[in-house]
Formats: structure tokens, sequence, C-alpha cells
């Protein structure tokens, strides 16, 4: 990742966190952190980096805080269930590989992604009947983005390729449901999040194709 990246977010952060704590900038320092560690996060998700574990779960608990005092009991429970996937996707990316080597970058399976999208369906129809009864602000959208982003994290655990284009899709309705609940610079956060997801699809492209070529010259030679 270049290094203008990690600047502009650097210099972002320093303005946002003195905003926020001073009160020149009409925002919470909880929603200003989670768009720290939110941004942190996808940057080192791209560059396949370990760390983006850790960050991602400090992320969570933000977020935790921060929906909760929204109303949008559906991400925050994504939350919690977030950090037990985190810490499962760091072993996995640690161990899942062959003979528990460090995991690498592969594509779906087509029995593995038609399974998942009648879970996802079984899933959304299920929680939107549930939010609907306890009251949330925005029982569909909060049920499908709470759906799409556990796909997406269990593909990113197992390192599919595929789950970039999860994400994107959760993140287009996640921009629609913070601008609605005014956590507008939650919305510019996830705004952000497709830009650095077309750069992780792109990313994680060129290594599996990087991976494929000593494989190919192993079975010829």
């Amino acid at each position: 990742m270049r290094k203008w990246i990690w600047g502009a977010l650097i210099i972002a952060s320093v303005v946002l966190l003195m905003g926020a704590y001073t009160g020149w900038i009409p925002l919470s320092p909880v929603e200003v952190w989670g768009f720290i560690t939110g941004a942190t996060c996808v940057l080192l998700v791209v560059e396949q980096n370990i760390w983006n574990f850790p960050v991602g779960i400090a992320n969570n608990i933000f977020f935790i805080m921060l929906f909760l005092s929204s109303r949008l009991y559906g991400d925050m429970g994504l939350q919690v269930i977030y950090v037990a996937l985190g810490i499962h996707g760091w072993h996995q990316w640690l161990h899942g590989g062959v003979n528990h080597t460090m995991l690498r970058v592969s594509r779906l399976r087509l029995q593995e992604g038609v399974t998942l999208a009648v879970i996802g369906l079984a899933a959304t129809t299920g929680l939107t009947y549930y939010f609907i009864r306890i009251h949330d602000a925005a029982p569909f959208l909060d049920a499908l983005t709470t759906v799409l982003s556990l796909i997406a994290q269990y593909l990113l655990n197992r390192k599919r390729l595929e789950n970039w284009y999860v994400w994107i899709t959760a993140d287009v309705f996640y921009i629609g449901l913070y601008m609605y609940k005014h956590l507008y610079l939650t919305a510019v956060l996830y705004a952000l999040f497709i830009g650095m997801c077309l750069a992780g699809l792109a990313a994680w492209k060129r290594s599996l194709r990087e991976e494929a070529v000593p494989a190919t010259e192993e079975v010829l030679a």
C-alpha cells in the first residue's frame, strides 16, 4: 500500500480526534475512533497483514458502543460476533494453510457459494421479522447488512477472493443505513471502504496469479 494513503489516514485521524474532543467538529469521539480503526483494519487486510485482526477487534468494540446508542441492534450484535470471528480468522491466517502453514488466497467453490446464498436468504428473512418485533430502527437493512457482513467475514477468514465482492455489496447498503441514522462520518467511512475493497480485490487477484505461477512451474519441472 502506498505510503501516501497511510499518511493521509494519520493526518485525517489527528484532525478528526482534535475536532471531536474539542467540540469544533460535531462528531462523537467513539464514532471517530470507529472510523480510524475501521480504515486501518481494511488497509491492513488489503496488504494481507495479520495485524488487521487485533485492529479489527478494537474497531468492533467502538462500534458496539456506537450502535447501541443508535438502536441498531443487529449491527451491535454483529460486532460481538465479529470479535469471535476475528480471533478465529487470526488463527486461520496463521495456521489454516497446507500442513498448518499460513493460509493463501483461494477462490470460492460453487457448492460453498450456493450454500452461503441459501443460508443468507433464510437468515435475512428471519432476522428482519425479529428486528421488527424488537423495534429496530431499520429492520430489513439491519438484517441484510448483518447477514452480508457475516458471510463476507467467513470468506475473509477463509481467504477467499470473493469476500471483496460481498463486502462491496454490504457497504453500499451500509452507506444508506448510516445516512438514514445521521451517522455521517460512518457513512463516509463505508464509502471509503468501497474504494479500499476495489484495491483489495485487485491486490488479491495479483497474489492469486503470483501463487499459481510457481505451482505451474513445479508441475512442469
